[in-house]
């Protein structure tokens, strides 16, 4: 109990200390972790720790991430996605494979091992990429959209590679188990005498028990045919899909009925690791098996329980896994052939950018979203310790090389948030400063612009358009605007935070500006340019919340919405019309309540102080309970005079 309290004690410590100052000087997460990782490793291997069995369990993280990943997609929009998955992730993983077997060949490796490596290395890191773009708001970019397409296929790629590599087993692994390049000596002697943290190898070595790892297990697919195990494959996919679809209704309805909050995060935990642990038994992946089943109770009335309930796991499982991956580099074999580490690294990485951007092109994927998914997929992944294992285990990799890739693995993952910040600093201003699209040429003479085609703003779109008006709607998704065109509406492609766009759009000449990005900064960004330098100009902003509200008003916006306070107000009158109250008293008495919080709101924006969280304010907060009261009860009068049918106080009126 000690020994796993202590080291509990140490990982938990780690991450609290270096993820908060990665992410303050803007590195990110995952770098925080994996920093963190690479400063306990001398701790681990002095505790004699296996590093190893420790990723191994927190590889389950991912499975979790993947679930709640399949929560967020409908049916219908992974059945959108269908051109991106086998196209550009079929493309991805073939061309990436081909590509590392030419260079790996060239370096006078045999056909088999070489296509093997290639193989291994044609994966990304689902963890460190979906994590970075969802920290980022980068998920639903075209660029984001595209790296999510081509993870899904590399997860379901997993499946026919297991299969294919044990055929490339050589008859004598001895004869050819030698190292990339002229290294080889040098590569074999260290990775047999040294462990995963440069210590002398011994019984508790990861590499000796990593390959075992892989290799044995309880299955329900050995000794079966091809068409059988196919048939058991199917069969295991189609239980999950009917289960989900049909059981889960049921099961959660009992579960509820019990009233313990601990009890559904109990069944929640049961399905992930459930399914995970069915894919399993039939050789096939877990984080394809629970995106499967989160793509199914996407639909459910519990989804959103779901989501909450998981994403607590998947956040700590991803921590330890980051740190796990920092933890296992092995420094002494990398000291001892550090120069052959790097250009392989360096090689791997230039490569499969450069296989993702020829992609992004014949995609039709432009501007920083194509450099967005090269940068982001360019790392190898971390199913690439578990082929690596799996291919030593079936005698296709000789174990020196195997150990050598490992490094080139974890030191691509390593790096992978350092090109997102190379993105972030170098590659996405640039593009925002210079980039234009001559093909989207704006009319420039409507008198409504709307920045933003999305929920929101293709809903107006549509209203205004409906009564006769004459709109420009823009927005910055080409793969949105592709499918707005297929079902002929126009709009026009640019980011509506660039002056020079929005003066393209002829903003000095429009009467009103809509501003409904689903994104806070770049909304503020408009505003205060729109307001300051067209200050006759009506602009209509959408805020995200109440304290948005007040960020906007400071900017100097007047007509503010709230994306969902008016949703909230209508499903408050139809609690009054449920307890009996008729709808026109109903829509009073929240009418009653809008005047009076748009009062209070306009009172207090005055000590609203932009960038000061309100709880932090103690003007604001002094105020707020200065004048609560007060409010609460002209509130109350006004609205139950309204519902008992009487006059409303003098004072109130």
């Amino acid at each position: 109990m000690t020994d796993f309290l202590l080291l509990a004690f140490i990982f938990l410590i780690a991450g609290v200390i270096a993820v908060p100052i990665a992410t303050r000087f803007g590195l990110g997460s995952v770098l925080g972790y994996l920093i963190a990782g690479i400063a306990i490793s001398p701790i681990l291997a002095l505790l004699n720790v296996d590093v190893i069995s420790i990723q191994h369990f927190a590889e389950f993280g991912v499975v979790m991430m993947l679930f709640l990943v399949g929560l967020e997609l409908q049916p219908k929009s992974l059945w959108d996605m269908r051109g991106q998955l086998i196209g550009m992730g079929g493309g991805q993983v073939a061309l990436t494979s081909l590509a590392v077997m030419g260079v790996a060949m060239v370096l006078g490796q045999p056909w088999s091992i070489a296509l093997a490596i290639g193989l291994v290395f044609s994966l990304s890191s689902t963890a460190i990429v979906l994590q970075t773009l969802g920290e980022k708001g980068l998920l639903k970019s075209d660029g984001g959209q595209a790296s999510f397409s081509v993870l899904l296929s590399q997860d379901i790629a997993v499946i026919p590679m297991l299969a294919l590599l044990p055929l490339l087993a050589l008859p004598d692994l001895a004869d050819v188990g030698h190292g990339v390049v002229d290294h080889a000596t040098a590569v074999e002697v260290h990775a047999e005498d040294v462990d995963s943290h440069g210590a002398p190898a011994d019984d508790h070595g990861a590499h000796d028990d990593h390959g075992d790892d892989h290799g044995s297990g309880i299955s329900l697919v050995d000794g079966l045919s091809a068409w059988q195990v196919a048939l058991v494959n199917v069969a295991a996919i189609a239980a999950v899909i009917v289960g989900g679809s049909f059981l889960s209704g049921p099961l959660f309805r009992f579960i509820g009925a019990a009233n313990l909050r601990e009890l559904f995060t109990f069944t929640a935990l049961m399905l992930v690791v459930g399914i995970a642990l069915l894919m399993s038994l039939v050789g096939l992946s877990p984080a394809l098996g629970t995106f499967l089943a989160g793509v199914v109770l996407a639909s459910s009335p519990y989804r959103h329980e779901l989501e909450s309930d998981i994403d607590p796991f998947r956040g700590l499982l991803l921590g330890l896994f980051f740190m796990t991956v920092g933890a296992s580099i092995n420094f002494g074999l990398l000291a001892a052939n550090a120069f052959t580490v790097l250009a392989l690294t360096v090689g791997l990485i230039a490569v499969k950018a450069a296989v993702m951007l020829v992609l992004a092109y014949l995609f039709r994927i432009r501007g920083a979203d194509k450099w967005l998914a090269a940068l982001a997929l360019a790392q190898a992944g971390e199913f690439g310790f578990v082929l690596l294992s799996f291919t030593v285990a079936n005698s296709v990799i000789p174990q020196g090389l195997a150990d050598l890739l490992l490094l080139v693995v974890a030191l691509s993952m390593l790096l992978t948030p350092a090109l997102f910040i190379v993105y972030d600093r170098v590659i996405a201003p640039r593009y925002s400063a210079s980039e234009e699209r001559e093909a989207d040429d704006m009319p420039g003479d409507a008198k409504i612009i709307i920045a933003g085609a999305g929920r929101v703003g293709g809903l107006i779109d549509r209203v205004m358009r409906a009564a006769g008006h004459t709109t420009t709607c823009i927005d910055f998704s080409s793969q949105r605007l592709a499918i707005m065109e297929r079902f002929g509406t126009k709009h026009y492609y640019g980011d509506a935070t660039r002056p020079d766009l929005l003066h393209a759009a002829g903003i000095a000449e429009a009467d009103i500006l809509v501003v409904a990005i689903d994104d806070r900064d770049g909304i503020d960004e408009i505003v205060k340019y729109a307001t300051k330098t067209f200050p006759n100009l009506h602009v209509i902003a959408r805020a995200t919340d109440r304290d948005h509200v007040y960020d906007l008003w400071f900017h100097g916006c007047r007509d503010i919405i709230r994306e969902t306070y008016d949703s909230t107000m209508r499903m408050s009158r139809s609690v009054f019309e449920a307890l009996g109250i008729d709808r026109p008293t109903a829509e009073a008495m929240i009418e009653a309540f809008n005047e009076e919080d748009r009062a209070a709101m306009i009172t207090i924006a005055d000590v609203h102080k932009v960038g000061v969280p309100p709880a932090e304010n103690e003007e604001y907060v002094a105020r707020v309970l200065e004048l609560r009261g007060e409010w609460e009860e002209r509130t109350h009068r006004r609205m139950t005079a309204i519902r008992d049918g009487e006059a409303p106080p003098a004072e109130d009126t």
